[in-house]
């Protein structure tokens, strides 16, 4: 068999792989078609943001906590009037004797029950707040963990993709180094660069997959803790209540002072996160419907369809004109030896399976080829059959039917193998050239997690901002009951004070 040409011009698609992982990639253009944000940002003395999704862009992040300025705030009155509540009454209490009743003791003792009722009432709701919190803190948690570890996974899938294609390429460079030195050198360069490309992908999904984490767990026992925290509080101040300890009830009224504080300000980053995950939820939706004009273009090596189109219409078109070629051959091989169709295959000799189509798309369609084609992965059982090797005389071998000579075997093997490697690979390939993976993740996110996700965090923002509110009522009604109880004498567990003492604070109030 003559010296075959057409692998030395089937290996040339080869060099696209440099063009799939190179730092000129393709990026999708300026998005025109996806959502724009229009918040107030901060950081441009609250002129708007007005752009779209992009977490590399600090006046995004600035705009989006923004939005969870209500709890901020609230958190920020409220603890610089803890603070001024808690010097006047320091100074107050420095200028009045603890024997004297003040004005609010004076009009509250007619309310022992209607107090004693609203503070359980109270108590009840943000037992129940603080109930929900955890339940959405749990929930919450589980979700942006599913979510994550969705993400982690195509990135390890991504890896693993390029690693396949890496081990590929070695081989074919190693089985081409004896006939074509210069194709072996561009497969080695190649090779080098996708794994350069897969230590980053490997670096980036290890050192966020941490970030992710923690991202995650903070707020978890941010949130787990101050509603553990508060339970804790509730539980003491109404056994403190009952037991009329009052220098306990007055310090359990400023550690939940300081307690309602937090809340706001979880309520307020709770409400941050539900925007976020709006807007990361509405971004994944957009890209699977644009993933070539779409903010995420810029983070994500996806190249334009076009682009990726021609890689693989060239690739599909040298293997098919390579199987072409050899098939041509075979039938040319037939022709001078004289043999029929039939008698050629009796010989082991049969067409071999092309899995492109045609022009114009040359698509990889294994399951097309004919029944009685032969895979190319069979060509070296069938090559073997026609080799003459060294240690075998020339008369034997023609005697057999051996023509092809030792080295002319060894090339058309590496050939071969080399044409296999590449199609065991070419799913991982038009994997990454059409960034499927990354489109398949997207797509199974928005259509499956992102509503549960975003109702969790809507639910936890609701939950803690239950709690704040009924945290600040709370604290009052505790303050009222304080200044009500205080100068009587109570039993234990009595809602209203001891007759005689409060015959005693009355004649007070009459002198």
């Amino acid at each position: 068999m003559s010296k075959p040409n057409g692998p030395l011009v089937s290996l040339v698609f080869l060099l696209v792989f440099s063009s799939i992982f190179s730092p000129k990639l393709v990026f999708g253009s300026v998005p025109v078609h996806e959502r724009i944000i229009k918040r107030p940002d901060p950081l441009r003395h609250l002129k708007h943001y007005n752009d779209v999704f992009n977490v590399t862009n600090k006046h995004y992040w600035a705009s989006t906590a923004f939005t969870g300025i209500h709890g901020y705030a609230m958190a920020g009155v409220w603890t610089l009037c803890g603070v001024y509540l808690g010097i006047f009454m320091i100074f107050k209490n420095s200028i009045t004797s603890n024997e004297s009743s003040s004005w609010l003791t004076v009009h509250t003792d007619r309310y022992f029950l209607l107090l004693f009722i609203l503070f359980l009432l109270l108590t009840l709701f943000a037992i129940i707040a603080a109930s929900f919190v955890i339940a959405a803190n749990q929930i919450s948690q589980h979700r942006t963990k599913k979510l994550k570890n969705t993400l982690v996974k195509a990135g390890h899938e991504v890896t693993q993709s390029i690693r396949r294609l890496i081990t590929a390429m070695t081989r074919m460079q190693y089985l081409l180094l004896p006939y074509d030195q210069k194709t072996s050198s561009r497969l080695n360069v190649t090779t080098h660069r996708l794994g350069k490309e897969s230590r980053m992908i490997r670096n980036f999904v290890r050192n966020h997959e941490h970030s992710l984490d923690v991202a995650i767990q903070v707020p978890y026992i941010a949130h787990l803790g101050i509603a553990s925290v508060n339970l804790l509080l509730l539980v003491a101040a109404l056994v403190l209540f009952l037991l009329h300890w009052h220098p306990g009830l007055f310090f359990i009224i400023v550690l939940c002072w300081i307690l309602t504080a937090l809340c706001w300000v979880l309520t307020g980053f709770d409400f941050f996160l539900h925007v976020f995950a709006e807007d990361t939820c509405s971004t994944f939706e957009d890209f699977v419907q644009e993933p070539y004009n779409n903010s995420l273009s810029s983070l994500l090596p996806c190249m334009s369809s076009r682009k990726s189109e021609k890689i693989l219409t060239e690739i599909g078109s040298t293997i098919h004109d390579f199987i072409g070629k050899l098939n041509s051959k075979i039938t040319e091989v037939c022709t001078t030896m004289g043999l029929s169709e039939e008698n050629f295959e009796m010989l082991g000799f049969k067409m071999i399976c092309d899995p492109f189509s045609g022009a114009p798309d040359f698509n990889y369609e294994p399951g097309d080829c004919a029944k009685d084609a032969i895979p190319i992965g069979k060509i070296p059982d069938i090559i073997s059959k026609f080799t003459c090797y060294k240690q075998n005389s020339t008369e034997a071998c023609l005697e057999n039917g051996k023509f092809l000579t030792e080295d002319a075997s060894n090339k058309a093997l590496a050939y071969s193998y080399t044409v296999e490697s590449m199609l065991d690979v070419y799913p991982d390939l038009q994997s990454l050239t059409e960034c499927t993976m990354v489109k398949n993740t997207f797509s199974e996110i928005s259509l499956n997690q992102c509503k549960p996700f975003r109702a969790s965090l809507l639910w936890q923002w609701a939950s803690m901002l239950s709690l704040s509110i009924s945290m600040v009522f709370l604290v009052f009604t505790l303050i009222l009951k304080a200044y009500q109880q205080r100068g009587r004498n109570f039993s234990i567990c009595s809602i209203f004070p001891n007759r005689s003492n409060s015959v005693n604070v009355e004649n007070q109030n009459v002198q």
